[in-house]
């Protein structure tokens, strides 16, 4: 095979993904924003935006449906590709045996990252153990120009042995991090390599029919795991050609595993990823010591090199080996690379001892001492075959005791009195309102003219008594609870966004079990779950079940029209239209390509006790809705609450306008206020009647994000976006006007 030509980049390891992605020319990306791998999508949608990419790319509502998507193309013959990072791999884990057992290959990038909870998004190695066992071939790069050239042999890899492979590097370190490297200048060099794909079955050959996913018992399920195994023992053999087929194309070099100066070293530390590169300097200095010491990293995780890392030990002639684990196997004595690297050994028959340390959990920094403390221990006489590298102090939160008093007595400046025609709130003024005790202290880390704690207060306006409140992830959650601090006076849970109204329905039901139990004293309390940054995506399946069980919960969502925490990816309620870093702008791209979600119709469709919208623009009728929320929440089942939500940096407007691009939103029909209190909708406001009425356009321009849409060239995107609005606003009316809608 020829020398290709290359050429030199200045990239990121996320970035070199996408670059080889776009080289390789996938069919189909199915995929959802997390950090630190959502770079790869991002990257992506530019060129596609520009017109120089024409990857299929499907923004699912969650992981779990991403791995989904991916699945579904792949049993259609087409080449596939997925990024994603921490609980977002946990999330779709259950999918990843479903594309190996049924032999389809794939190439899933997976950006490290600590697995939440506590919530952390740096990068440790918490999140690729957990794929071990899934029957997918995992391959490890320690920077950027590892980062494309594993990307570009495994899908060959994939399609060589049917199987899929994961391409796992260190989030925030590799992903990140800027370095020089080296890429096959031309697209067809690397359509060359990589060859035709012709997969031996699909579900798109109406003359050869294929069942795909039958189910199996006893000895059939033996035997397709059985050959599932010999896959991945082809694999060993299959990697490393193709490797030296790379190396001849380019003339850079792979193995399984990659060890410098190991050469008559009596310590030989172990390690995984970006860390490799600092334990060179470490294993120079400490030679120069006259300590004989080396360091190997793993370039192939699955299947794992159990031969090649016992025989360099037993050449090398190593007395002692040291294993770095950023994760731990809690109960087992070491992390997953220790408890494997230990078997290799065992197997081979080498006694050597092993020493096991975990370290740079959460991100925390490995520095040259480290490596140095790491290599030592090999040295050291009877050092503890376990422990951590360093536990860090845990931050201190200053002085004893709360920092403010809680928040369990309301002055009842709201009644809610239930009449022969509906539910009558009494009261809730906003004037008088200001009176009611705030259950969030001022202090925040929110950005300026963030909407979500506007609306948050407001909606705490109307509620009486003593809440719970539980925050799905999102800006809302990460800005009001950095450890050791909380801006919260009443009580507070976190969970992840697709779980937030399940975690609370648990609380909920205990709470009630315990009253009836006589463990916790009569009263109420109301529960509150927030939602935001899309998390009635990926979380709408989970709350609408809790309103379908009459969970007696108030779900309120601050709706700002993307995920915003992972820095602005297009959510299913961003408008059509609107620029964001998965939707960007182009020659060939005009924004997002579909109309926003309606949430509230989607719960009011489920049978939601009640379901109202509410904006900052109308603070009174906000207060009041609240108010009836809590009647619902406390007496019957689930009340659902939409505040259109503002995000001026995202947004690409200025903080101190917000309140009026609300109200041109509501102005505009784009967020009509209305309430449906027991299948009966109600319009709260009327802009026609008022003669307030503008065209949508009016509110888009008020943005950044849709200003473009002025544009005579987006003046067909423009008038898709009326009809719809006017269709969903007319609608509206007509239910509002019927006696039994």
């Amino acid at each position: 095979m020829r020398k290709a030509e290359q050429t030199t980049l200045f990239e990121s390891g996320n970035e070199m993904a996408a670059y080889a992605a776009r080289q390789i020319r996938y069919h189909v990306m199915g995929y959802y924003p997390i950090t630190p791998s959502t770079q790869i999508a991002e990257q992506l949608d530019v060129w596609r935006a520009e017109g120089s990419c024409d990857i299929a790319m499907i923004p699912a509502e969650g992981e779990h449906s991403a791995a989904g998507i991916c699945y579904g193309a792949s049993v259609g013959g087409g080449r596939v590709f997925n990024a994603t990072s921490a609980n977002g791999l946990l999330y779709a884990l259950e999918q990843l045996p479903v594309q190996s057992g049924t032999r389809f290959p794939m190439v899933l990038n997976v950006a490290c990252r600590t697995v939440s909870g506590p919530l952390d998004i740096k990068g440790d190695h918490s999140d690729i153990m957990f794929a071990l066992n899934t029957g997918w071939i995992i391959l490890f790069a320690n920077t950027p120009q590892q980062v494309y050239d594993m990307n570009v042999t495994a899908i060959k890899i994939a399609e060589s042995v049917r199987l899929p492979v994961i391409v796992a590097f260190d989030g925030f370190f590799t992903s990140h991090q800027k370095q020089r490297c080296q890429v096959l200048a031309n697209e067809e060099d690397v359509q060359r390599f990589i060859g035709a794909y012709r997969p031996p079955v699909t579900a798109l050959d109406p003359e050869h029919p294929v069942t795909i996913g039958a189910y199996m018992n006893e000895p059939d399920l033996g035997a397709n795991k059985y050959q599932l195994h010999q896959a991945m023992e082809e694999a060993k053999t299959v990697i490393q050609t193709v490797w030296d087929e790379f190396q001849a194309l380019t003339g850079r070099s792979y193995h399984a595993i990659e060890a410098y100066r190991a050469e008559q070293a009596d310590v030989l530390l172990v390690l995984l990823g970006s860390s490799y590169g600092t334990a060179q300097e470490a294993v120079d200095q400490l030679r120069a010591q006259g300590k004989r010491c080396g360091v190997l990293c793993l370039h192939r995780l699955r299947p794992f090199p159990a031969l090649e890392i016992a025989a360099l030990c037993r050449e090398a002639g190593v007395r002692a080996v040291v294993v770095g684990d950023r994760q731990d196997s809690y109960g087992a004595g070491g992390g997953n690379l220790t408890l494997e690297v230990k078997a290799a050994l065992q197997t081979a028959g080498l006694s050597l001892p092993v020493i096991s340390r975990v370290y740079g959990l959460g991100g925390q920094d490995f520095g040259l001492e480290d490596a140095k403390s790491l290599l030592e221990l090999g040295f050291t006489t009877n050092a503890p075959s376990f422990g951590y590298l360093s536990v860090p102090k845990k931050k201190s939160g200053g002085q004893e005791g709360p920092y403010f008093h809680p928040v369990t007595e309301t002055p009842g400046l709201t009644q809610v009195v239930s009449t022969p025609q509906g539910l009558q709130v009494k009261g809730g003024l906003v004037r008088e309102t200001t009176l009611m005790p705030k259950r969030l202290a001022p202090g925040h880390g929110a950005c300026p003219g963030c909407g979500i704690f506007v609306n948050l207060n407001l909606l705490l306006r109307g509620i009486e008594g003593c809440v719970v409140l539980l925050f799905q992830t999102g800006c809302g959650m990460v800005v009001s609870t950095p450890y050791p601090q909380t801006a919260f006076k009443v009580p507070y849970v976190h969970n992840l966004f697709q779980n937030g109204a399940a975690t609370l329905s648990g609380l909920i039901e205990v709470y009630r079990q315990r009253q009836k139990r006589g463990e916790l004293p009569e009263g109420e309390i109301t529960f509150i779950m927030v939602s935001g940054d899309g998390g009635m995506d990926i979380g709408m399946g989970c709350a609408l079940s809790a309103g379908l069980r009459g969970s007696r919960m108030i779900l309120f969502e601050y709706d700002n029209g993307g995920y915003m925490n992972t820095g602005y990816q297009l959510s299913y309620s961003t408008p059509k239209g609107a620029r964001s870093a998965t939707s960007h702008v182009g020659a060939r791209q005009y924004g997002k390509a579909f109309f926003h979600k309606d949430m509230p119709q989607l719960m009011a469709a489920a049978g939601i006790d009640y379901v109202a919208t509410v904006a900052e623009s109308n603070p009174a009728d906000f207060i009041r809705k609240a108010a009836k929320a809590q009647y619902y929440a406390n007496h019957s089942g689930m009340a659902y609450v939409k505040a259109l939500s503002a995000c001026p940096l995202n947004w690409g407007d200025k903080p101190n306008q917000e309140r009026k691009v609300i109200a041109a939103a509501v102005d505009s029909c784009y967020f009509p206020l209305y309430e449906v209190e027991k299948g009966i909708t109600r319009l709260t406001y009327d802009p026609e009647a008022k003669q307030a009425k503008i065209p949508v356009l009016r509110f888009l321009t008020k943005m950044g994000r849709t200003k473009h849409l002025q544009k005579e060239e987006y003046a067909k995107v423009v008038a898709e976006m009326q009809q719809e609005v006017d269709w969903r606003w007319q609608r509206l009316q007509a239910r509002a006007e019927h006696a039994h809608l």
